[in-house]
């Protein structure tokens, strides 16, 4: 077969071949990952739970801060206001018991957040298997997931477990009475979340520092509310500690740990608390993990030069 006659084949295979339709245009998904991300800790597994995300305008409610200092931190890292803002949970899994940290928000702030329950599930456990729920604070954006939709337990096999000064300042209807009107619902939010597990007999207090499981702690750093705390995770020499609200903004409160936030109750008693906590994570090379810096919320940190700190997050890791 000559060239002329092998390219006029060639040209009518082409020919008989059916149109090829390109899909480039395919619609877009919109819904991020699942919000989960582990950690080993020693021998401990650390799970990092997403509740997801709010807005908030930091440049009204940060506090202490000089003239502009806020707007131009959060300039500095391509961050815009109001700031999409991180709500975080914690699950430490000992080997012999689930321990989760804060519960998120649920229904209480919105549609953007309320997903730790699917994230969780996510992550390959169920409700019914947390054994214990620790509370730094009773704000909404870290009890109110305690409770379901329905009403019920959110985990009713689980102990709940926080400082005595927290639950008898939140429970108080004394207290609740005193407070600006502004600030009553807290009260009331605390107060209907918290009774079906007082009246489960499943809510037990703990005053300051104790050990709660062997390998877990807390730390009272009272300040954001009377009696919120710290949480020390420790296994086969490394730590890690869970932050709560000691700390909202990444780009502000690492350079100027000075500044505060309108959400602390006492900002005198939250900012040392604050500086005492980074100092001694800084000079020991603890692991942070806290609830409003981007998920997953874990890193370590820096000294530097000008008195503040360089907020290192973890390198990323596929494996568990």
């Amino acid at each position: 077969m000559n060239r002329l006659a092998a390219l006029s084949l060639a040209v009518a295979a082409a020919l008989a071949l059916p149109a090829i339709t390109t899909h480039a245009a395919a619609p877009q998904v919109k819904t991020q990952a699942p919000g989960y991300y582990r950690m080993m800790l020693g021998d401990f597994e650390i799970t990092a739970l997403s509740d997801g995300t709010v807005a908030l305008p930091m440049d009204k409610l940060l506090k202490q801060a000089a003239p502009g200092e806020v707007k131009a931190a959060l300039e500095r890292a391509y961050l815009k206001l109001p700031l999409e803002t991180s709500v975080n949970a914690y699950l430490v899994n000992t080997g012999a018991k689930l321990v989760l940290i804060d519960t998120g928000a649920a229904g209480l702030f919105g549609p953007t957040l309320g997903r730790l329950m699917i994230n969780l599930q996510a992550a390959g456990y169920s409700p019914a298997q947390i054994d214990e729920v620790y509370i730094t604070h009773l704000h909404g954006d870290h009890m109110g997931g305690l409770m379901a939709a329905d009403g019920k337990l959110a985990f009713p096999n689980a102990v709940l477990r926080m400082d005595k000064a927290e639950a008898e300042h939140w429970l108080s209807s004394e207290k609740m009475a005193k407070a600006a009107v502004e600030d009553q619902a807290g009260f009331k939010s605390a107060m209907a979340t918290i009774k079906p597990y007082q009246e489960a007999g499943k809510l037990l207090t703990f005053s300051g520092a104790t050990q709660l499981q062997p390998g877990i702690s807390s730390i009272a750093a009272p300040g954001h509310t009377p009696g919120h705390s710290v949480f020390a995770v420790e296994s086969q020499g490394q730590k890690l500690l869970i932050l709560g609200d000691l700390m909202h903004v990444a780009a502000v409160q690492f350079p100027n740990p000075k500044v505060t936030i309108a959400f602390d109750s006492d900002a005198k008693a939250a900012a040392p608390q604050r500086q005492k906590i980074f100092a001694e994570a800084a000079e020991k090379g603890h692991v942070l993990a806290i609830a409003h810096v981007s998920f997953p919320g874990l890193g370590q940190l820096r000294p530097n030069a000008k008195k503040g700190y360089d907020w290192l997050p973890l390198n990323y890791s596929s494996k568990p």
